[in-house]
Formats: structure tokens, C-alpha cells, sequence
């Protein structure tokens, strides 16, 4: 048992998601007295959606946040490696771009809705009835530190004298409320919505439950301002989204009707589309799914309330890191508990530490959408990303933009984003030019251009 060096006041947990549930199973490990509300059924008794996507990627960042429950190795051993991209062109011809060269820089698509099952699973072995489903957060009230929670019969549960932990996602009820505390409370909040949309799709297995693409890459069909991608599953199925402008030449706006569907997917994903065998289904049935970033400040109001996971930073998931973030951060809070005597002190410290690193990967992501609808079929970028691999064989301490922020959980983000962007105005710069060799000469003295940065 941990020794409290925090004062043992009780804790609620306002969302059930991934993040709210590992801060509860984190916290119930350190001996708080922590109960967890969640506003939808419970998703092992009900078939509800588990968020905004099937499955995800799960990088070292978020490893790190399952070991520190004890939950790594059995959340791995359900999960697929993606050792790299995979690109799809419009005429069927491959192109593999590692994500690494180094051995055990992969990323893993596991399932969001195994995931939390998962974790609800730990949290019930600690504090059985911890959980509490159908009960939405709708009374704040921190003068007398008291916080109301409404079934879905309106029957109101009270807890008072509490830290409240808001874990409610991207429309964070926690959230608006300190939000609607201006000016008396100094809250900067903003949202940026994307022009575009997405739409989940199922390529099923092949023969035999086979897997019909290469079973440990991303799929990637980048077609300039447009892309789908596809994750593998563990039976052997691909969840495939395609993000897709609103309105325009190539749009949702212009997909009302099968034909227009399928001469849409014929003339950009015609190697796909034999593949998606309930596409037109899917693609009427299936809503249209929104992206939006959303940045905050503070992440919490004095020392009654604190912001985690997409409450504080929602992103868009061209990173691949939404949940690997919201992990961290129960990381950091789980360091902080061991620093902080008091909840003010640790919420301030959190704040500072979390604030720059939300905001960093949230433009990180928004770079990566750009990178992945429109430069990985760019030759440009593909000579860009082979000398970055030469340089990882060659120099095993040259690490990219993205294997900054995706396998080194010991460099924040906002320092991968300024070194990572440095390095990659240089090499971009080297890559305009087809005709260059990059021997061992050129290759010295790029990787010391590089540590200079």
C-alpha cells in the first residue's frame, strides 16, 4: 500500500472512458476512496459504441500508463504490432515505410472497446460497485465542494466535501462549467473544427479467417486532400475510416447515392473497394463523425477541480496519440501524488507540467493529418523518410519527429515538436533534390547539421 502523502480526501471521477477508468483503478491502487460516474450503460452488459473509434494505436506513452496499473502485458498480448505504414497508391502498388528501424518501435492497433473492458474489470476487483452507470454529471457546486449526478429516472446523487476529477471527454460537462465561471474565474478555452468528416467501414477477413492486407502495418490511402485508412484486428478484420471534406469536389456533400458511392470508391480505392463488402450499408447506416480540437486553461478550478484526458485536450487522431496523452497524464498525476502534500499545489504543478505538452500534440496532430492525406505519396517526403531510416541504422541516437513523440515517453512533447520540426525543415531541404547520394560522408555530417539543431 502506498503511504497517502496527499491529504486522504475522496475522490469522484466524472467519465468512465479509457482515461477516467485508469485514473480510478490508478488512484484505488494508492488507497484513495475514489467512485467513478459514467453517463452511458455499462458497455460490458450493452452493446453501445466505445468512443469515437473502434480501435487505436497504442504507443509507449500509453504502455508506460498501463504498466504503472499493471495492466501492460495483458493489454499487448491482445494487440496487433503495426511496424509501419503502408501506402496504397490510386493504381494498386505498394510502398512500406517503417516506423523505425530500431527493434521494438512498432505501434499496436488494439480495441478501444477491450481496452476499457479491462480496466473496469480491475477497477471492479478493488472496490466492487465502484462504478456507477447512467448517471450524468449536472450539478457543480465548489463553494460547498459538492457535485451531483443524475440518473437516467432523474434520481440525483449527492457527494460532497470531494475532488472532483473530470473525465468527461471532449464535451467535458466538468469543463463548461469553469468555462461559464468568466470572467469571475479566468478560463481561456477554444475549439477548432475541421472541415471534414470520417466514416467507420469494415473490410472483413479473407478466406479461411485470413487477413487480406498485410496484417502488422497501417493502411494508408492517401489521395491529397482526402485518405482512408484501415487498422487490423485481431479477428482478422480491418476497421477502414475515411475522412472526406464536407462539402466540395470530393465530399460527403457529393456520396447521396450508391452509384455516386461506388464510382467514387472505384475511381480512388479501387483496389479497396472488392474488400468492402457492406460498403454501401455501412456507409448510409453509419453516422458522420466530426474532428475538433479543443485547448483549455487551466486545467483546473483552485483545488476542487482538475481536467483529464480529452476534457483537457481533445485532438484529432492523426497522431495516434489521444488516449497514449490522456495516459500521461495519469502518469504525471500518479508522480505528482508522490510530490504534493496538498491538491492545490498538485493541480497547479500538473497544469504547468500537461498544459504546453496538450497543446503541443494537438498541433502535432494537425501537422499529421496534412503529412498523412497529402506527403506520404509524395517522392519528396519518401526520400525524407529513407534518410531519416539511413540516419537511425547508422546513428542509433537520431531519433524523427515522429518516433520522438511516439516511442520516447522521456521527452515531452512540446520538446519533440521543437526539435522534431527543426529537424525536419533540414532534411526537407536536402530531399529536393533527387539526385542526391546519401553515402556515409553525407550521412556524418547531416547527423552532426543535426545534433546542432
Amino acid at each position: 500500500m502506498y503511504r497517502m502523502k496527499i491529504q486522504a480526501r475522496k475522490v469522484v471521477v466524472a467519465g468512465s472512458g479509457l482515461v477516467g477508468s485508469l485514473t480510478t483503478l490508478r488512484l484505488l491502487q494508492r488507497g484513495f476512496d475514489v467512485e467513478l460516474f459514467e453517463s452511458r450503460p455499462d458497455m460490458r452488459k450493452t452493446e453501445i459504441s466505445a468512443g469515437r473509434s473502434i480501435n487505436l494505436a497504442l504507443s509507449h506513452r500509453g504502455i508506460r500508463g498501463l504498466e504503472r496499473c499493471g495492466l501492460g502485458a495483458e493489454m499487448l498480448a491482445q494487440a496487433i504490432p503495426m511496424k509501419g505504414r503502408m501506402i496504397h497508391d490510386v493504381d494498386g502498388k505498394l510502398h512500406f515505410q517503417e516506423y523505425s528501424s530500431r527493434s521494438g518501435e512498432f505501434i499496436n492497433s488494439i480495441s478501444r472497446r477491450s481496452l476499457n473492458v479491462m480496466v473496469m474489470d480491475a477497477i471492479d476487483r478493488l472496490k466492487p460497485g465502484c462504478i456507477h452507470f447512467n448517471h450524468r454529471l449536472v450539478e457543480l457546486n465548489t463553494e460547498s465542494e459538492t457535485y451531483g449526478f443524475e440518473s437516467e429516472s432523474k434520481q440525483r446523487v449527492i457527494r460532497s466535501k470531494v475532488m472532483l476529477i473530470g473525465a468527461d471527454g471532449a464535451g467535458s460537462a466538468a469543463r463548461k462549467w469553469m468555462l461559464d465561471q468568466t470572467p469571475r474565474f479566468h478560463f481561456d478555452y477554444s475549439q477548432r473544427f475541421q472541415n471534414y468528416g470520417y466514416k467507420e467501414l469494415t473490410i472483413p477477413p479473407g478466406p479461411n479467417g485470413s487477413f487480406r492486407l498485410e496484417k502488422n502495418a497501417l493502411h494508408i490511402w492517401p489521395r491529397r486532400h482526402f485518405m482512408m485508412i484501415a487498422l487490423p484486428n485481431p479477428d482478422a478484420t480491418y476497421t477502414a475510416t475515411l475522412f472526406l471534406p464536407y462539402s466540395g469536389p470530393q465530399s460527403f456533400d457529393q456520396l447521396k447515392s450508391r452509384e455516386a458511392l461506388l464510382e467514387f470508391y472505384q475511381q480512388y480505392f479501387p483496389d479497396a473497394l472488392p474488400m468492402l463488402t457492406d460498403l454501401e450499408q455501412e456507409f448510409f447506416e453509419h453516422s458522420t463523425g466530426y474532428l475538433y480540437t479543443v485547448k483549455c486553461s487551466p486545467w483546473h478550478y483552485e483545488d476542487k477541480i482538475m481536467l483529464i484526458g480529452d476534457a483537457a485536450h481533445a485532438i484529432i487522431p492523426f497522431y495516434g496519440q489521444g488516449m497514449n496523452c490522456g495516459f500521461e497524464d495519469v502518469v504525471v498525476l500518479d508522480d505528482l501524488l508522490d510530490r504534493y502534500s496538498d491538491w492545490l499545489s498538485l493541480c497547479k504543478a500538473y497544469n504547468q507540467m500537461r498544459k504546453p505538452n496538450g497543446d503541443a500534440i494537438a498541433d502535432l496532430a494537425e501537422d499529421n493529418f496534412i503529412e498523412m492525406r497529402d506527403k506520404v505519396a509524395d517522392p519528396v517526403f519518401q526520400r525524407k523518410r529513407n534518410l531519416e531510416l539511413q540516419l537511425e541504422r547508422k546513428f542509433p541516437a537520431y531519433y524523427s519527429k515522429y518516433a520522438l513523440v511516439t516511442f520516447r515517453p522521456d521527452i515531452s512533447y512540446f520538446d519533440a515538436m521543437v526539435k522534431g520540426r527543426k529537424q525536419d525543415e533540414l532534411l526537407m531541404n536536402l530531399c529536393q533534390n533527387p539526385e542526391l547520394n546519401f553515402n556515409d560522408l553525407a550521412l556524418n555530417d547531416i547527423y552532426h547539421k543535426l545534433q546542432a539543431l
